[in-house]
């Protein structure tokens, strides 16, 4: 299944890829260039997706790494703990419906339907830690995506979000708005 869903994203990913092209644009006002890259967010994706990170390093967020590698791992450790214990927990289920006494005192002490409940409870606990894995590492490809889209924004001076008092001589009242503004 998880197979399925890389070739998909692969075969899906890179035949949009190749269909677009570089473009140069330049800002009059600055009299600079720059060059707008509509691979840069497919790139950071595919980085981030072949391996957690890759596409925030790509895009020069080196602040996100610590978040990426502590949601993924602090889930991974949560997986690993909770099979432990499930299995724990079910040999000793086993080992008393075969007959045999627990090396464990604490164990010892609890019930067949208290072994069963823990079971249960630490099966949930480890399929909604690896949920989290999948989540985690889905939303650090998205994360690597946006990033590299918006980091390509053209962030111009002309644009501007200006709050405005206006006031009126005729009544002497004052009113506060906001205003959008773009200039030539």
């Amino acid at each position: 299944m998880q197979y399925q869903f890389i070739l998909l994203f692969l075969f899906f990913g890179l035949t949009s890829i190749f269909a677009q092209e570089k473009k140069q644009i330049i800002l009059n006002d600055a009299l600079k260039s720059e060059t707008i890259d509509p691979l840069r967010p497919a790139k950071a994706a595919f980085y981030s997706a072949i391996f957690p990170g890759l596409g925030q390093i790509y895009n020069k967020k080196y602040w996100k790494l610590p978040l990426v590698y502590g949601a993924i791992g602090t889930s991974a450790y949560f997986y690993i703990d909770s099979q432990k214990n499930y299995n724990t927990y079910r040999n000793e289920y086993k080992n008393r419906l075969a007959g045999n006494t627990s090396d464990s005192e604490y164990l010892a002490r609890l019930s067949d339907s208290q072994l069963i409940s823990a079971q249960k409870q630490f099966q949930r606990n480890r399929d909604l830690s690896a949920l989290f894995i999948v989540g985690f590492y889905v939303l650090n490809i998205i994360d690597a995506n946006i990033d590299a889209a918006l980091s390509q924004f053209n962030i111009s001076e002309k644009l501007a979000f200006k709050p405005v008092m206006n006031f009126k001589n005729e009544n002497m009242q004052s009113n506060f708005g906001f205003a959008f503004s773009y200039s030539f």
